[in-house]
């Protein structure tokens, strides 16, 4: 028989240096390139609130969303942003 450890976990500190940036390929339309960026954007702000103990859609209105972006240092997203970091939050339950 195995005991069980029990063990707490501080949320993990944000980093606030900026990210290393690669050009993206020359020759797309350039709803590509703004439909790359949002996503990128979103992926970013999910991740951010993800780490910060945001688990469920419901937790994150645009407010939230909006305030973490500040505090990450991106601009503020549309409302179609918003709506992505939420799908990107939602566990399908």
């Amino acid at each position: 028989m195995t005991a069980a450890v029990l063990t707490s976990h501080a949320p993990k500190q944000l980093s606030l240096q900026p990210l290393h940036k690669v050009p993206l390929p020359a020759g797309r339309p350039r709803v590509w390139y703004e439909s790359h960026n949002r996503r990128l954007k979103a992926m970013r702000l999910a991740i951010a609130l993800l780490d910060t103990g945001v688990y469920r859609p419901e937790q994150a209105p645009d407010r939230a969303i909006r305030a973490m972006a500040a505090l990450i240092g991106v601009h503020p997203p549309s409302e179609a942003t918003c709506r992505m970091v939420r799908a990107l939050i939602y566990d399908g339950r």
